[in-house]
């Protein structure tokens, strides 16, 4: 599985529409994505105009290619994109140690 991290920032005073557009991108959008396996949505305490969302792939092609290459990623975009202060850094993990 592969976790997808993207650090985002937002317009200032834009929290709870970009946090309902969010919310809705995904349960409408990425969960018709091939290998979506689930998101998280975090918001920062010290700066409330950063987010940090993670998305959960089964491979990152599914991620890079399937979706950013698809009409998916437009819609998911013309959801997500107005509330974006500038582009969101993404960058892909791979699990190495996990505790319960």
């Amino acid at each position: 599985m592969i976790l997808e991290l993207a650090d985002i920032r937002i317009q200032p005073g834009q929290q709870a529409a970009f946090e309902e557009a969010i919310a809705r991108g995904l349960s409408t959008v990425a969960v018709r994505a091939k290998g979506y396996r689930g998101a998280k949505v975090n918001h920062g305490i010290e700066n409330p105009e950063r987010y940090v969302l993670q998305i959960f792939w089964d491979t990152l092609e599914d991620h890079t290619v399937g979706f950013r290459q698809s009409p998916l990623f437009t819609e998911w975009r013309a959801i997500v994109g107005p509330f974006f202060a500038a582009p969101p850094v993404v960058e892909h993990f791979e699990l190495a140690y996990k505790a319960d």
